[in-house]
């Protein structure tokens, strides 16, 4: 783009800097420069005149948003594979194309899927603990004790990308038979032999839950006091999809009272979860800081393709990752 052509972008965090170098190049960038999330004060004044807005998904892109930045909006694209902070409705009204960033982050939040349920599953968490305190003492045969994966049954509720990713990943540790829940019957579920079921059949049969949906209204709370009710006591709960998903209360609930043995989770609501909130009390409660894409890799990916489909968009052309409105 020529200097006088130049399209406005203003950029709602700090991102690697891959990404913006990218963006500067090509367009007249303003940015809300702080690791913390932009205020809503910041986001309304940055947004008045602009082209193209690049966004993270901690930012609440409403009509508010739509209406302060006015006509010259072109474009959004998000630094996220979800969006359901964005207001979909405004933009299929304004016509205004948005960008995500799909497939690049599957590996590495299966990766901490994985992790997430063996730290839950072998208490790893509480052991590490007992080192610190003095709680390491003689050994004994069943201190600390968890469950294992080997000939268990795991159900999958959601069979996307990142929940094939996540099957694959756990096959090789024998597990003896793959559930799985979804809209519809997934041709690929073949590839790790897993078995499509109803809700219900999943967690009445499943040692692990694995939860990797994403968030809508029919899956908003849809882990409540009913479906928990459902599943095995024994059964291990995990979710790095949205924390919309499980009712928090009902959880505490069923793991205080035995309804289900324990869970893992990247994701809450809200975020970041309050220091004195009583999950954090629990020791068969292991809760991550939402980090499910967390490697350094991933991130500048994820960046610099919120960036390439910002460009495209700028120029009327096609985005690598567009959404489907």
């Amino acid at each position: 783009m020529s200097a006088e052509s130049k399209k406005k972008v203003f950029v709602t965090r700090n991102i690697p800097q891959k990404a913006l170098e990218m963006l500067s190049k090509e367009c007249e960038v303003t940015q809300w420069k702080s690791d913390d999330p932009i205020t809503r004060e910041a986001l309304l004044e940055g947004v008045p005149g602009i082209d193209g807005l690049y966004c993270l998904l901690t930012d609440k892109i409403d009509e508010k948003v739509f209406d302060t930045a006015g006509e010259t909006l072109k474009v959004v694209s998000t630094m996220s594979v979800g969006y359901d902070h964005i207001d979909l409705q405004q933009l299929r009204k304004r016509n205004i194309p948005l960008g995500y960033t799909p497939d690049v982050l599957t590996d590495a939040t299966a990766e901490l899927t994985i992790a997430l349920l063996l730290c839950t599953s072998r208490r790893l968490a509480e052991g590490v603990q007992e080192v610190k305190n003095g709680g390491w003492g003689t050994w004994t045969p069943l201190w600390m004790c968890g469950s294992g994966l080997s000939g268990s049954t795991v159900g999958i509720v959601g069979l996307g990308r990142i929940g094939m990713a996540v099957g694959r990943c756990l096959k090789p540790f024998g597990v003896n038979k793959f559930l799985y829940t979804a809209r519809n019957p997934r041709e690929e579920a073949k590839e790790i032999g897993a078995e499509y079921v109803s809700f219900d059949g999943l967690l009445g049969a499943s040692d692990f839950v694995i939860v990797c949906c994403a968030l809508t209204p029919d899956t908003m709370g849809m882990f409540n006091k009913s479906a928990f009710s459902k599943m095995k006591p024994n059964s291990i709960l995990i979710n790095t999809s949205r924390g919309g998903v499980v009712n928090q209360d009902d959880l505490y609930i069923a793991l205080t009272s035995g309804l289900i043995k324990g869970a893992g989770l990247d994701v809450t609501t809200p975020e970041p979860l309050p220091t004195d909130h009583p999950l954090l009390t629990l020791s068969n409660c292991t809760v991550l800081p939402h980090i499910g894409s967390a490697t350094i890799e991933t991130r500048t990916e994820m960046a610099v393709l919120a960036a390439r489909n910002m460009l495209a968009g700028l120029k009327g052309e096609p985005m690598p990752a567009q959404v489907k409105l």
